[in-house]
C-alpha cells in the first residue's frame, strides 16, 4: 500500500516528523480496526509516503473496505478543529500484480503502475477540491474488476461510488478507478473530467501484468523487499 501526504513540502522540520508520527500511527490504528496485522506487512516509510506489501493471506475486500473507512475515520479525529495547515490528507494508490526484487526496490510493471496511480493528475485534483474529506483512494482497473465489483464479500463495497479515469503519466497509460469515503461519484466526475479524451475513443490499456499464474498483492510506488510475493487467484 502507498499512503501520500498531502503538500508534505510546505511544513518545517518539527512538523515532517510530526506528521511521519502520525501517519504510522494512523494507519497502524485502522489496521487494529479493521482486523489487519502490520507487523505482517513489509513496510518501506518513504518520508511522506509508507510502502507497504501485504501477506499472501491478507483479504483484498478488507483492505478496500474496512481498512479504508477506519483510515478515513482516523484522519478524520486527527484533524478535528486543527487549521487547515495542520491537517494530514491522504492519497491511497492499490493494485496487485507480479513484482520483483532489486537493488533499489521493486522491479517490474506492477510497482510502477501504482506509483503512476498515487501521483495521477485526477486523484490530486479530487483530494484539493473536496475539502470536506482527508482521503482519496485510486485503485487500479484490475482491482476494481475483481474485488469491487464483486461487492467485497461482505465488506459493503459499493462499484457505483468509484469513478474511472483514464491515467497518464510518464510512459504509463492505463485506467484506475477512484473513491472517496462519504462523497458520491456526483460530486467526482466533475472533478476528474479528462479533455483531450472527452468524445473520443478509450485508448487502449497498457502496463496491465498479464495473470497466467497470479501475482502479488500490493500496495505503493515500489521500494526494497527480499523476496518476490505471489498471490493466486481462482
Amino acid at each position: 500500500m502507498a499512503a501520500d501526504v498531502e503538500k508534505y513540502s510546505r511544513l518545517d522540520t518539527p512538523g515532517q516528523e510530526a506528521f511521519q508520527a502520525d501517519l504510522v500511527r494512523v494507519l497502524e490504528e485502522a489496521a487494529v480496526l479493521s482486523g489487519l496485522d502490520r507487523t505482517g506487512w513489509e513496510r518501506q516509510p518513504q518520508g511522506d509516503q509508507e510502502f507497504a506489501v501485504l501477506p499472501l493471506e491478507t483479504p483484498e475486500p478488507v483492505v478496500l473496505g474496512g481498512f479504508v473507512r477506519n483510515l478515513a475515520i482516523r484522519l478524520g479525529e486527527r484533524n478535528a478543529n486543527l487549521a487547515a495547515g495542520e491537517r494530514m490528507r491522504l492519497r491511497l494508490a492499490v493494485d496487485f500484480g507480479v513484482a520483483r526484487t532489486a537493488a533499489l526496490g521493486y522491479s517490474g510493471p506492477a510497482p510502477v503502475a501504482v506509483a503512476r496511480y498515487l501521483n495521477a493528475p485526477q486523484l490530486k485534483q479530487v483530494l484539493e477540491a473536496l475539502d470536506s474529506t482527508d482521503l482519496a483512494l485510486i485503485v487500479s482497473d484490475r482491482v476494481y474488476q475483481d474485488v469491487v465489483r464483486l461487492r467485497g464479500e461482505g465488506q459493503s463495497l459499493d462499484p457505483s461510488r468509484y469513478v474511472r479515469v483514464h491515467v497518464r503519466q510518464k510512459e504509463f497509460s492505463g485506467y484506475g478507478w477512484i473513491h472517496v469515503p462519504e462523497h458520491g461519484p456526483e460530486e467526482l466526475e466533475p472533478l476528474v473530467v479528462d479533455e483531450e479524451s472527452e468524445g473520443a475513443a478509450a485508448p487502449a490499456l497498457t502496463n496491465v501484468v498479464k495473470r497466467n499464474k497470479g501475482g502479488v498483492f500490493h500496495f505503493g510506488s515500489g521500494d526494497a523487499a527480499k523476496t518476490m510475493h505471489k498471490k493466486y487467484y481462482g
